[in-house]
């Protein structure tokens, strides 16, 4: 098993961390889970804008023109999506008030929404490491943390409508799985032979849609779930940690 497709198994897997905390332990504060995201959403923006559209732009035979051309691609593309699916958050685990039928149809186009947010994550996660082992690194992080909240969201809901702790977490576990195809579906896609050129391409897309879904989908998220606190330090705390790291690492040869 390749090591890029290690680390998107390994991403998508920390669904299931937040699927048991659902089900089994003591819930994260609102103010916990919001500055995940908003850390999640700056390591995102960091390495997005200041580490993979750069590399994509510079790649022998990558025009400036494709290159910013697949950044806006996923850009939309990644809104355009968003708009399709059902939307539905985190918090609503937290409404005690609505009937079972209710809660359980909330859980299930939760796990349908998560499952496609999921996806392009997985491609995201592949091809960053594919191209840059420290970049992926981050990636995974990134993807890591903001998908435990995501078990949190499926699992929560699941189990109050159905009572079964065990549904609940194969259920959180399946939208994370989607995380994990998308990485199969890259590593199928975008094997060894591919040329650089197409990696620059699609490392460009895949930025557009990390910077997207920072701004339209984490950082809004964590307003929503802790409306008292200013999300952007968790943001600018996860660009200070990945921005420290990278400079580490490439001060002492690493990357």
């Amino acid at each position: 098993m390749s090591v890029p497709l290690l680390l998107t198994i390994l991403a998508g897997g920390a669904t299931f961390v937040g699927a048991v905390v659902g089900v089994m332990g003591q819930k994260p504060s609102n103010r916990v889970l919001a500055f995940a995201l908003g850390f999640a959403a700056g390591i995102m923006l960091l390495i997005s804008l200041m580490e993979m559209l750069p590399v994509a732009l510079h790649t022998p035979g990558m025009s400036p023109v494709l290159g910013y051309g697949m950044f806006m691609l996923g850009l939309l593309g990644y809104f355009a999506l968003d708009r399709m699916l059902p939307h539905q958050h985190p918090q609503d685990l937290m409404a005690i008030n609505r009937r079972p039928a209710n809660l359980r149809r909330t859980a299930m186009l939760l796990t349908l929404g998560i499952s496609l947010h999921n996806f392009p994550e997985g491609v995201a996660t592949f091809v960053t490491a594919s191209s840059d082992m420290d970049l992926g690194l981050g990636i995974a992080l990134a993807v890591a943390i903001h998908n435990i909240p995501e078990g949190l969201a499926v699992a929560g809901p699941m189990y109050a409508a159905t009572g079964s702790k065990m549904k609940a977490i194969f259920w959180a576990c399946a939208s994370g799985m989607a995380e994990i195809i998308g990485g199969i579906t890259a590593f199928m896609l975008f094997g060894p032979m591919v040329s650089p050129v197409v990696i620059a391409a699609v490392m460009a897309a895949v930025a557009g849609i990390m910077v997207a879904l920072s701004v339209d989908e984490l950082m809004p998220l964590a307003r929503e779930i802790d409306p008292h606190n200013n999300p952007s330090y968790g943001v600018l705390c996860g660009m200070t940690v990945m921005g420290l790291s990278l400079t580490l690492l490439q001060s002492s040869g690493i990357s």
